[in-house]
C-alpha cells in the first residue's frame, strides 16, 4: 500500500473542520464556600463534567465511581466491533451500565473507568502467560491510581471477571480503606451475586442493588475498612475450602489480606482450615457430579454453603458485609427470602436436580464420598511447601484407606514446552513422575500449566503420571499435580536439583489433608528421606535451569520485587516497606 493511499481520506467531510461550536448549556451550581474553600482541580472536574453533557443542575449529586476491566468495543446490539480477549469480560459494560443508571436514578453521578484484562486460556503454552500473575499487580496498581485521581469520589463499585481482573480489581479495592466498595461478581459482594448467569436479567440487577449497597454503606459512614477484617478473610477462607476451589487462590487471598491491612494467612492457617471444612458443593471440575456453575447459583450460590457452615460453627457470623448487617443477620435473610424458594424450585422444574444435590448437607456430602480438598505436602523436594487439589486425583488411584501412593521414576523437564513435546511424542511412560523446573516467579512469572493436566487427563494410562513444579495450575486442572513447589528452582530450591531417573516418593491422604514429596536416592541407590535431603544440598542445580529466554523485563522486576515482599506464600505482594529496605541495604553495599 502506497503513502497515497493510507492518507486518502474516505469522502470530503475529513476536510469540513468546525472552528465554533456552542458549549454546555446553563451555569455551575458554585457557592461563594465552594469558591473560597475547594480546591481548584474540583471546581475544574464540575466544568469537565458539564463538558461531557452532564446536566449542569445536577452537578452536586454523590459522586460514584465504577471500575471494571470490560474488554473489547460492542455495537448496541452485542455485535462485536472488537474482540476483547475472552467471552468473560465481553458483557460486564452491560452490568457497569445497570450499576451507572441506578446511581443516576438516585441523584447521583456515576463515572467509570477501565483496566482490562488478559485470557490465562488463551495465553496458555504461550510467552504470553508469562505475563498472566504480574499483571494482577499491575492491574491493582492502576486501578488505585485511578480511584485516588478521582478526589470526589465518595463510593468505588468494581465490576470484573475471571482468573486475575477479578482479584486485581478486589486488591484496590481492598486498599481504599475509608471508603465505602462493593465488587459486584464475587469478593467483598452482596449475597448470592457470585457465578450469577451472564447477560441474563438477575445478573443486571445485582449490579443495580450493588449500587443501591455501596450508596447505604456511604450513607452510613461504613467503609471497607470495617468490612474486610481478619474474621471476613477467614470467612472466605473456609468458603474457599467448601466449595472446593482453586488453588490460585492462595495466591489472591494473601494479597487482598496485605492491601486491607489484614493478618496475611500462611500455610498452617490455611491447612487448619481446610482440615476442619467439608467439602459441600459438587460441580465442574471436582464432581463427583459435574454440574455446571448456573446449578450452584440456583442451588443457592454462596449463601446457601454458608447456612450449613454456620450450622456448622465454621463461620465468624458477626463479620460487618456489604449489605451494612453481619453474614448472621444476612444468612437470617437469606434462609427464609423468596429469592432463595423461587430459584431453588427453578433449578427443580426446569433441570430435574435436586438443590441438595449440587450443594449438599454435610451428612449427604460425607455419605457421597467428598472429602475436602487443599492439602499441602512438604518434604526433601518442598521443604517450604507444595499444593495440590487432593480431590482432582483419579478415584481409581487412591487406595482405599483414601491415600495417594506413587513411587516413580522422575522425568526432569526445564520447560513446560519442553514437556508437553514429550507427552506428544509419547515419551512419557506410565508410572512416570513429570518434574518441570524453572517455572516459578523468577523463571516465567510462575506460569500456569494447565496444558500439561489436560494433556496427561486424556492419555488412557494418565492418570498414573504426577505432576510435580514450581509453576502453578489452573483452577480446571485434575490429577495428582503438585505446584507452587518451594522455594523454586531459580532460587535454589532442591527442585530444581533432580535428574532423570531418580526416584521420588509421594504420599496425599485426601482424608487427613496430609501429604509429603520426597527424593528417596535412585533404583541402585535407595535413601531415606533424610538421606534424600543431605544428597540434593550437594548437588549442583540442573545445568539446564534458567530464566526462558523470553522473560519480559516487566515480570523479572515483579519476580524480584515479590521475592523480596516474602513470594509465593505471600501472595506475590509487593511490601514497600521491605522493598526499600533492601534496595537501601544493597546501595550502601554498592556505596551507591
Amino acid at each position: 500500500m502506497t503513502i497515497e493511499k493510507i492518507f486518502t481520506p474516505q469522502d470530503d467531510a475529513f476536510y469540513a473542520v468546525i472552528t465554533h461550536a456552542a458549549g454546555p448549556q446553563g451555569a455551575l451550581p458554585l457557592t461563594p464556600q465552594m469558591l473560597m474553600e475547594s480546591p481548584s482541580g474540583n471546581l475544574f472536574g464540575m466544568t469537565q463534567n458539564a463538558g461531557m453533557g452532564w446536566d449542569a443542575n445536577r452537578l452536586t449529586g454523590k459522586e460514584v465511581l465504577i471500575i471494571g476491566t470490560q474488554g473489547g468495543i460492542r455495537a448496541g446490539d452485542g455485535r462485536p466491533i472488537a474482540l476483547g480477549y475472552h467471552t468473560g469480560h465481553w458483557e460486564i459494560g452491560m452490568q457497569m451500565q445497570a450499576a451507572a443508571k441506578e446511581i443516576t436514578r438516585s441523584g447521583g453521578i456515576p463515572f467509570a473507568a477501565f483496566v482490562s484484562d488478559p485470557c490465562d486460556g488463551r495465553s496458555q503454552g504461550t510467552h504470553g502467560m508469562f505475563d498472566s500473575l504480574p499483571y494482577r499487580n499491575d492491574a491493582a496498581i492502576v486501578f488505585r491510581r485511578l480511584i485516588r485521581s478521582l478526589p470526589t469520589r465518595r463510593a468505588v463499585i468494581g465490576v470484573a471477571t475471571c482468573d486475575k481482573g477479578l482479584p486485581a480489581t478486589m486488591i484496590a479495592l481492598a486498599a481504599m480503606h475509608n471508603l465505602p466498595t462493593i465488587l459486584v461478581p464475587g469478593g467483598a459482594t452482596l449475597p448470592h451475586s457470585a457465578l450469577a448467569p451472564s447477560g441474563q436479567a438477575v445478573w443486571l440487577e445485582i449490579a443495580r442493588q450493588s449500587a443501591r449497597a455501596v450508596s447505604e454503606l456511604d450513607n452510613r459512614g461504613i467503609t471497607t475498612r470495617d468490612i474486610l477484617t481478619d474474621k471476613a478473610i477467614e470467612n472466605a477462607m473456609v468458603i474457599h475450602a467448601a466449595f472446593g476451589g482453586s488453588t490460585n487462590l492462595l495466591l489472591h487471598i494473601p494479597a487482598i489480606a496485605h492491601a486491607a491491612g489484614c493478618t496475611i494467612p500462611d500455610v498452617e492457617h490455611w491447612t487448619r482450615v481446610n482440615r476442619r471444612v467439608p467439602r459441600l458443593v459438587s460441580v465442574l471440575p471436582n464432581g463427583p457430579d459435574y454440574h455446571p456453575t448456573v446449578r450452584a447459583f440456583l442451588a443457592g450460590g454462596v449463601p446457601e454453603v454458608m447456612l450449613h457452615l454456620r450450622d456448622l460453627g465454621l463461620l465468624h457470623l458477626d463479620a460487618m458485609t456489604v449489605t451494612g448487617q453481619t453474614v448472621g443477620e444476612n444468612l437470617d435473610w437469606w434462609q427464609a427470602s423468596e429469592r432463595r424458594v423461587r430459584f431453588r424450585q427453578c433449578l427443580r422444574e426446569q433441570d430435574g436436580v435436586d438443590p441438595n444435590d449440587v450443594i449438599l448437607p454435610p451428612e449427604k456430602a460425607k455419605a457421597k464420598g467428598l472429602t475436602s480438598t487443599v492439602c499441602f505436602p512438604t518434604g526433601n523436594i518442598a521443604p517450604e511447601g507444595s499444593v495440590i487439589k487432593a480431590t482432582a486425583i483419579d478415584p481409581s488411584v487412591v487406595g482405599e484407606d483414601g491415600v495417594y501412593r506413587h513411587t516413580g521414576r522422575v522425568r526432569v523437564f526445564v520447560s513446560e514446552a519442553q514437556a508437553i513435546k514429550a507427552i506428544k511424542r509419547e515419551e512419557i511412560e506410565q508410572g512416570d513422575i513429570m518434574v518441570v523446573i524453572g517455572g516459578g516467579p523468577s523463571g516465567t512469572g510462575m506460569e500456569e500449566t494447565y496444558q500439561l493436566t489436560s494433556a496427561l487427563k486424556h492419555i488412557s494410562w494418565g492418570k498414573t503420571v504426577s505432576l510435580i513444579t514450581d509453576a502453578r495450575f489452573s483452577g480446571v486442572s485434575t490429577g495428582a499435580c503438585f505446584g507452587h513447589v518451594s522455594p523454586e528452582a531459580l532460587a535454589g530450591g532442591p527442585i530444581g536439583k533432580l535428574r532423570d531417573n531418580d526416584i521420588i516418593e509421594i504420599a496425599v491422604d485426601r482424608l487427613t489433608l496430609t501429604g509429603s514429596v520426597n527424593f528417596i536416592g535412585t533404583a541402585d541407590n535407595p535413601l531415606t528421606p533424610e538421606e534424600g535431603a543431605r544428597e540434593l544440598a550437594r548437588r549442583q542445580t540442573h545445568p539446564d535451569l534458567h530464566a526462558h529466554d523470553f522473560l519480559p523485563d516487566d515480570t523479572r522486576l515483579w519476580a524480584a520485587l515479590q521475592s523480596v515482599s516474602g513470594g509465593t506464600w505471600k501472595g506475590c505482594i509487593y511490601d514497600t516497606d521491605k522493598i526499600i529496605e533492601v534496595i537501601n541495604a544493597g546501595k550502601k553495599a554498592l556505596g551507591i
